[in-house]
């Protein structure tokens, strides 16, 4: 490379060096071994009725792509069959299909919250909510993790300093890194008390919590202030994302919303994969049933080796500290035949890097006993 050439990326380079002395560089790996690292908790994605359904749909004459936004010939059948059946099932006013959870969070967030209005974001949130806040009209501030009570006084100060437009609080109902539920039911009464909208990302909720896993947020499902994001790419085993609302918020970002006027629509046969794998969960309960044993299990294992977790979901932290301990566990477990990945700043705190352990029904008992024996003998004579 030239040097006028190298100068162009000097930049770049340094800051890739800065990111490997911390032990931060990423680098995009192959699958292999044993599944400790997806979210495919129901193991939907390979399920042979939601490829049958995809199939018949192919052989039916189903478009592979839209071939256009919703608002012009995108709009296919089977995107309307999916929202009618999705708000039927999570037993909502109404819903509208995106092509992910990442751009559905920024969507409803830089449309629906107005200028004048505050977010108040609890800490751990996914980063799409806090690249949405940015990019919004609405201030935002950061609250402390699953605190109702920095919830309320955020507000309380926010009105005092003579703020007059909408609350907007927004959480997730499992966290993606800790695997600790929110408060909903005092985050609930918090918005009843100040008149506040209540946005809930339910993208590790959706599939493995509540009743047939309508999610954390099935008990309030239907109320005029509550907005709820369903992921379709994890427990649902497909991709894409279902935002539920009142049909007055889903009209509302029909005719504003950026990313779904602009954007392409998803493929029609992901709308169909997405409507079976909501058909999985009301017509084979016993996936539920199995991931919640499998969950249970996997927590007495980590108990009886004197390990604490501040979850008790599907995802359980295994806390290190030191980017490169964590790494370096990682790829030892990996040698060992289990894909479990090291989790790293800034995806989680300063100091916290981790083993994410993430159960699916991609194993068995067998394989969860089987990765912290060998968890147990990687970490012999470590101080925690």
């Amino acid at each position: 490379m030239s040097a006028i050439h190298a100068a162009k990326f000097a930049d770049y380079a340094a800051a890739l060096h800065a990111l490997s002395k911390d032990d931060r560089l990423r680098g995009l790996k192959p699958r292999a071994g044993i599944d400790f690292v997806s979210n495919d908790y129901l193991a939907l994605a390979t399920a042979s009725r939601i490829r049958n359904a995809v199939s018949a749909a192919l052989e039916a004459g189903t478009p592979i792509g839209a071939g256009g936004s919703r608002l012009l010939r995108g709009n296919c059948e089977e995107h309307e069959r999916l929202e009618t059946e999705a708000a039927a099932f999570f037993k909502a006013e109404t819903a509208l299909f995106f092509g992910g959870g990442y751009v559905a969070n920024f969507a409803v967030l830089t449309t629906l919250p107005q200028r004048g209005d505050l977010l108040v974001l609890d800490s751990l949130v996914h980063a799409s909510i806090h690249e949405g806040a940015r990019a919004g009209r609405a201030d935002f501030k950061i609250s402390a993790h699953n605190d109702p009570g920095a919830v309320e006084d955020t507000i309380r100060d926010w009105r005092a300093e003579g703020g007059t437009g909408r609350v907007w609080i927004v959480v997730e109902s499992v966290y993606s890194m800790d695997g600790d539920a929110a408060p909903l039911d005092d985050l609930v009464a918090i918005a009843d008390r100040h008149d506040a909208f209540l946005m809930v990302d339910e993208a590790h909720g959706t599939g493995v919590h509540g009743e047939q896993g309508r999610g954390l947020t099935a008990p309030y499902e239907g109320r005029e202030n509550l907005v709820i994001v369903h992921t379709c790419g994890k427990a649902l085993g497909a991709a894409g994302a279902l935002v539920t609302a009142s049909t007055v918020l889903r009209d509302f970002m029909i005719n504003r919303c950026r990313p779904f006027i602009f954007a392409t629509a998803p493929s029609p046969l992901v709308a169909v994969a997405v409507r079976e794998a909501l058909l999985i969960l009301q017509e084979e309960p016993e996936r539920q049933q199995r991931l919640a044993g499998l969950v249970a299990f996997a927590h007495r294992e980590f108990g009886r080796r004197g390990w604490r977790s501040p979850s008790r979901s599907q995802i359980v932290p295994y806390i290190v500290g030191d980017n490169a301990r964590a790494m370096h566990l990682a790829s030892a477990l990996q040698a060992r035949g289990f894909d479990v990945r090291g989790i790293r700043p800034p995806t989680v705190p300063a100091g916290t890097a981790r083993l994410r352990i993430a159960l699916t029904l991609n194993v068995d008992e067998d394989d969860v006993r089987a990765l912290l024996d060998a968890l147990v003998e990687e970490t012999k004579g470590w101080s925690r």
